[in-house]
């Protein structure tokens, strides 16, 4: 009867715990994506090793590199053992707290005198009058403290739930970061490539434009054609130049940015130039409602939401009184020899209430504080799940349009070739001037790159539509 008593007793004190319990919020999530195909409605069928879809050895190798040396991801890889730690050290209060605290004491009392008048100074081992000499003592203590702390409005244990709930928002913002690094990487390199087919064309076309002013000079010459056409050449060739070289700057630049990527200066690293000539892979988008276990972000944002409202609970206990319980149990003599004697053993055992009566409207305001901010990091999470249908609505609208203009710029790459050649065979017949020719050559010129920039803008569309997807992320 008595043990079913006590029982009851733990019971009711281990219910007692102040503060909502969590409960993830509701949310209006759609049916479908708008801009998905029924082709895209499929579940995404890539793990978080998805570079490999584009088949690329030298991509394939740049990522594992930037995992490897990164500076961003090992500081996030830091930032999750930081939080752990709390978490453990969060949780050390669920128990007893048990110190050591050994002692020596050498003191002295002044004699007394017959007269109950205390010895001078100096009178220390005299004898005269009736007085007696003063004493000198050594005590030696040897104790083990104890203190633990009853949790019974649960403030520790939301205190946990929130150490925890932030520990999971670490690995999760971990995993941003991993995501984030490898679309940069994907999106840099891809688009250097975009840049290495650029450059190739343009040295292809000055090529053909020093051999025509070369011409032109013959033909000037043998007075053939006035200097307008020679003038016009050069111009041509020149712009060409100008256009070339700042192509191989924005090259630079993105080889710079790939070396910090990959933790290295960049005076260290090089690519060698490998024109892009690839086709983007397809990437199902799934539905809506999967999207929120594969997105790190807005795990992220959900668990330090979780994290708030159990810190609402701390807030909410801290009205209450506090219990403790603390002991002191150990041994004590003047005598080096008697100390460890088992008559010389101490001990006191008792309980401390601390009950809080007057701090100006301090806890009042931290609750208010505790609640606000949940309100805040639920707003937060509502937007992040907002945003997340936005980047994967956009990437799918940016690559079905980036198809159709692809398909589109194809053709007119080809009617500029044709052009080209119609053009090159009328300045021959001497049916049409230079200039025309010049026009017809700067179309395809202008159309050819197009083209590759649009390859371009096609593969880091694929890589932002990955990452929105959650780069083959989910929640464990």
């Amino acid at each position: 009867m008595q043990a079913t008593a006590v029982s009851g007793l733990i019971l009711v004190v281990c219910s007692c715990v102040t503060g909502p319990d969590y409960q993830r919020p509701a949310l209006d999530v759609p049916g479908q994506y708008k801009s998905a195909t029924e082709s895209e409605k499929a579940q995404p069928g890539f793990g978080s090793d998805w570079w490999l879809l584009f088949q690329d050895p030298d991509l394939a190798a740049l990522a594992t590199k930037a995992l490897e040396a990164n500076e961003s991801l090992k500081a996030a890889m830091a930032r999750v053992e930081q939080a752990r730690a709390s978490t453990v050290s969060v949780r050390s209060s669920f128990f007893p707290v048990v110190a050591l605290s050994p002692s020596a004491t050498r003191s002295r009392s002044p004699g007394v005198s017959a007269s109950g008048a205390v010895s001078p100074p100096g009178a220390e081992g005299v004898q005269s009058g009736g007085s007696s000499s003063g004493t000198t003592s050594t005590r030696l203590s040897l104790p083990f403290d104890v203190s633990y702390e009853i949790d019974i409005w649960g403030r520790l244990r939301r205190s946990y739930e929130a150490a925890d709930a932030t520990a999971q928002a670490s690995v999760c913002e971990l995993e941003v970061v991993r995501q984030t690094l490898l679309a940069d990487l994907a999106k840099d390199y891809f688009e250097l490539r975009s840049l290495d087919a650029q450059d190739e064309i343009l040295t292809r076309n000055l090529a053909l434009y020093r051999e025509q002013v070369e011409l032109t000079q013959c033909q000037v010459n043998a007075g053939l054609v006035d200097a307008t056409s020679l003038l016009q050449a050069q111009v041509q060739l020149e712009s060409a130049r100008v256009q070339a070289a700042d192509v191989r700057r924005q090259r630079t630049d993105l080889e710079h940015a790939i070396a910090i990527l990959l933790g290295r200066p960049p005076s260290e690293f090089s690519l060698e130039p490998h024109p892009l000539d690839a086709v983007p892979p397809i990437i199902p988008a799934g539905l809506p409602s999967d999207l929120l276990r594969r997105r790190p972000d807005v795990a992220e944002a959900e668990r330090n939401l979780a994290a708030a409202c159990a810190e609402i609970g701390v807030a909410k206990a801290d009205f209450f009184p506090s219990i403790s319980l603390t002991g002191t149990a150990g041994f004590q003599s003047v005598d080096a020899g008697d100390l460890l004697k088992w008559q010389q053993r101490t001990w006191s055992f008792g309980p401390n209430l601390s009950l809080p009566i007057f701090n100006g409207r301090r806890l009042r305001a931290s609750l208010q504080k505790a609640q606000a901010r949940y309100d805040e990091l639920q707003a937060t999470y509502r937007g992040t799940v907002l945003d997340a249908f936005r980047d994967v609505e956009d990437s799918l609208t940016d690559l079905h349009v980036r198809a159709d203009e692809a398909e589109n710029q194809a053709k007119a790459v080809d009617a500029a070739r044709e052009y080209l050649k119609l053009t090159q065979i009328q300045y021959r017949a001497g049916t049409i001037d230079y200039l025309q020719m010049i026009d017809a050559e700067r179309t395809l010129l202008t159309n050819e790159l197009s083209a590759a920039q649009i390859l371009s803008q096609r593969m880091v569309s694929t890589v932002l539509l990955i990452k929105a997807l959650g780069g083959g992320w989910e929640i464990h």
